[in-house]
């Protein structure tokens, strides 16, 4: 990156961002004192200016020009590794507020990922013959896929759709896009020039196709491999896995390690309605999205107003002829004004020229949306007002979204009503406003409360009688999500089927990752690992990966064959997390969400702080579990 070039992209730099970069580069911590003290960051935006005087910030600019210049030209990073209470102080004042000790050595991890050239995954000594199958070729298992072979581990990915990408190959909706910044939803390990703030699904797929591709992963993936059942062969310590291929055929692959990394987000869930199958339009579920649909003049009904139809009906608007949304309760919706945002083509070259830019960019990014928040997600039992709010800081949140809305919606005091829900922040998966109240608005679109009677052949009628004719009805209504592995049928020791184990809807694992009775079986975003307060799913991941390639580096050492966890570790840790669930605001009994079962136990997030998790999965304790030693040697399938 040339000189003048940089010097453009550091004038329109995040400041916070580039007073981190200083110290490192300098070894000057004065850029952490008055008067480059920047304001707390307020709400998900950038802070870019740091809220600091405007010849303070070009001070800082300047400074940071210079310091990447003459680092450009061979100078030394003055503090390559700072000092963990260090690193913590310099995020503290990045992001105006306080961040605890703890979060020291995961800011010091971040960094040494970030360096160029570092190795992310160290070899390991694998017996001969020893093999891993993966399934799903997603997000999860092209990570898996990377990992596994940096570590020279040999691997099997097994993918039932005809290429990568899992969520971001299924939805193409109109609008479809990550509502957590692109710097944090993307791999540690692959850094990627987003052209967007918020990427949107074309560029996710095509990352996800460049990471398979980059490290070798593709070669190594069976497409249109449908998995079946798996089944643990105790003599053998292998896993047999029964799959489908392409041509209808059907064949038993062997492993010794099944790791599942399927998602969450593959059984679209459809209403059920009366009448709906006698719709005579076009019908069908925002994940199966027809490429040759056209809204052009059409009136489209959208039943459901989560995420996304929150980003479906703004990009549908003005296309189609109208839009009735049905909505079955409110959501909150959080100000999102880097939504659509471009990152201009310098700021991508600087993020990709000087990787301390943009980790420390990518850490601010991680402290706004992963635990920023989860205090305020706690139930505070003497708080007065528990039906709306659980305690002073989430009361002020709702204060805030509150005024948001009212905002938005001025002058439309019937829009207020129906858009303001009646339950906690967060209650729910929050979401993020990409233009959706402002669409509520508009002359040729209907938010309906009425509930949903009947379909019939063009129109949808409501309870209140009243019948909304439509061309095409889309089913914003979610996933499946609570019955993790449906339909796979997994069989582990003495053939008990999982499914079986955990009943119906009641997926439980120890760092929802490891079950008892399923030896070297991991699963990858398992029950309760999905960050429900913040965070990037990649993030937990990357987590449990961590851990898996530890568990496998002792399995190897120890000359272990197989090893599953204990039943009384198993318990333990999901009795906590039932626990910790009961303090927080999934179990408010003032709405429903996909994070509960139909028992009103909460199976998809995860309790704790992402930098909790993180110091969880560090180190993989075999004390936690029980071992056998290798029966012979491992066979290759």
């Amino acid at each position: 990156m040339n000189e003048d070039r940089l010097r453009r992209a550091v004038a329109v730099a995040n400041v916070p961002t580039l007073l981190c970069v200083l110290v490192q580069l300098t070894g000057e911590t004065r850029w952490l004192e008055d008067p480059f003290l920047p304001t707390r960051n307020r709400g998900l935006g950038d802070n870019t200016s740091g809220g600091l005087p405007e010849d303070v910030q070009a001070e800082v600019r300047a400074a940071a020009a210079d310091a990447i210049v003459a680092w450009q030209r061979g100078e030394p990073v003055a503090l390559p590794h700072p000092p963990q209470e260090l690193l913590v102080r310099m995020l503290a004042v990045a992001m105006g507020e306080e961040v605890t000790p703890e979060y020291g050595s995961m800011i010091a991890s971040e960094l040494e990922l970030g360096e160029p050239g570092a190795e992310h995954q160290a070899p390991l000594d694998v017996p001969d013959g020893f093999r891993v199958l993966v399934v799903g070729a997603g997000m999860s298992g092209i990570a898996a896929g990377v990992l596994l072979g940096l570590a020279g581990v040999p691997y099997t990915v097994l993918e039932r759709r005809d290429t990568v990408g899992g969520v971001w190959l299924e939805n193409r909706y109109p609008g479809a896009g990550v509502d957590t910044p692109s710097a944090l939803y993307s791999y540690s390990f692959a850094p990627h020039e987003w052209t967007k703030h918020f990427a949107l699904r074309d560029e996710l797929h095509d990352y996800l196709e460049s990471v398979a591709d980059r490290f070798g992963v593709r070669e190594r993936i069976r497409l249109g491999t449908e998995v079946l059942a798996a089944a643990y062969d105790e003599d053998a310590q292998e896993w047999t896995v029964e799959a489908r291929a392409p041509d209808g055929s059907t064949e038993t692959l062997r492993a010794n390690v099944l790791v599942t990394a399927v998602g969450g987000f593959n059984k679209p869930r459809m209403p059920d309605i009366p009448g709906l199958e006698t719709f005579e339009g076009d019908l069908l579920h925002t994940a199966r999205w027809p490429d040759d649909l056209d809204l052009t003049g059409k009136r489209l009904a959208v039943i459901g107003n989560g995420a996304s139809a929150m980003q479906l009906v703004p990009a549908a608007a003005g296309t189609a002829g109208h839009v009735d949304v049905f909505q079955r309760s409110p959501q909150w919706a959080a100000p999102f004004e880097l939504f659509h945002v471009d990152v201009p083509p310098e700021l991508r070259e600087l993020a990709s020229a000087v990787p301390l830019y943009r980790v420390w960019y990518r850490l601010r990014a991680g402290w706004t949306f992963n635990d920023r928040l989860h205090d305020s997600l706690q139930k505070d039992p003497g708080w007065e007002h528990p039906d709306r709010s659980l305690n002073k800081l989430n009361d002020a949140i709702r204060r805030f979204f509150v005024q948001y809305i009212e905002s938005e919606l001025e002058g439309r005091p019937d829009l207020i009503a129906k858009a303001t829900p009646s339950y906690p922040p967060y209650g729910k998966r929050i979401l993020l406003d990409n233009g959706w109240y402002a669409s509520l608005r508009r002359d040729d679109v209907e938010l309906i409360t009425d509930a949903i009677a009947e379909v019939r052949a063009d129109r949808v009628v409501t309870e209140a009688g009243t019948e909304h004719p439509v061309d095409v009805i889309a089913c914003a209504t979610g996933f499946d999500v609570v019955r993790f592995l449906v339909p796979m049928e997994v069989r582990g020791r003495g053939g008990v089927r999982l499914h079986d184990v955990w009943g119906d809807e009641d997926a439980r694992a120890y760092l929802g990752t490891a079950v008892p009775g399923f030896p070297n079986f991991f699963m990858l975003y398992g029950p309760n690992t999905q960050g429900g307060h913040g965070g990037s799913l990649i993030g937990t991941v990357e987590a449990q990966l961590h851990y898996l390639m530890d568990v496998l580096r002792q399995l190897f050492e120890q000359d272990i064959g197989a090893l599953e966890v204990r039943q009384d570790v198993h318990d333990a840790y999901n009795a906590r997390v039932d626990e910790a669930h009961g303090r927080m605001v999934w179990t408010h009994p003032g709405m429903t969400t996909y994070y509960r079962n139909s028992r009103g136990r909460v199976v998809v997030p995860i309790p704790w702080r992402v930098v909790d998790f993180w110091h969880m999965t560090r180190h993989a304790d075999l004390a936690e579990y029980v071992t056998e030693p290798a029966a012979e040697p491992a066979r290759a399938s």
